[in-house]
């Protein structure tokens, strides 16, 4: 059996072991993590103010499209709750890339979350319709511009009141009038 022997340390270790890089980080982390600085919760996004399960999304998208843009599709429905709600559909067919689909994704979220008070009560639902194609966005900036300046503008148009919603009960048809000379 062979006896263990002590690995080198580091030329700059503590006294416990540990590098002067790893305790500058774990110094640096707690450095954030302090009451002092605004918590994380504040600039999230939580899970009650997006369209999760199908039927909420399919409710949504059974609706006429609120307004159509380059790239988008918005649709746009009143709920019965006090928070806006974000879904998002970016299918493979218009961004190959996962990074282009997280990006579209991402900033319609944060669009959103910075706009969530003017869209409550409203569930809104982006749709990514077209590509954008290499010779035009050739740049990730230039895709993350159009991204930007489309999604501002939709959920500019979201915020708008929305019309009344049809009557359930339609009143009955008036009876036809009689015409003169004919039998009644």
């Amino acid at each position: 059996m062979t006896a263990r022997t002590a690995l080198p340390s580091w030329p700059d270790a503590s006294p416990q072991g540990r590098p002067a890089a790893c305790r500058r980080a774990q110094l640096v982390s707690q450095q954030y993590l302090s009451p002092a600085l605004p918590s994380v919760s504040a600039h999230a996004f939580p899970k009650a103010a997006r369209l999760t399960k199908t039927d909420e999304f399919s409710s949504v998208f059974a609706l006429r499209p609120r307004r159509r843009s380059p790239h988008f599709v918005l649709y746009v429905r009143a709920n019965d709750r006090p928070e806006g709600r974000l879904g998002v559909v970016v299918g493979k067919k218009f961004a190959p890339r996962a990074a282009e689909r997280n990006l579209v994704k991402r900033m319609a979220r944060e669009l959103f979350r910075q706009r969530r008070e003017h869209l409550a009560g409203r569930d809104v639902l982006l749709r990514l319709q077209a590509r954008f194609p290499r010779a035009e966005f050739a740049t990730r900036a230039a895709v993350r511009q159009a991204c930007l300046a489309e999604i501002t503008s939709l959920l500019e148009i979201a915020a708008r009141p929305l019309p009344p919603p049809p009557a359930a009960n339609p009143a009955p048809p008036a009876p036809p009038s009689q015409a003169p000379g004919l039998p009644a």
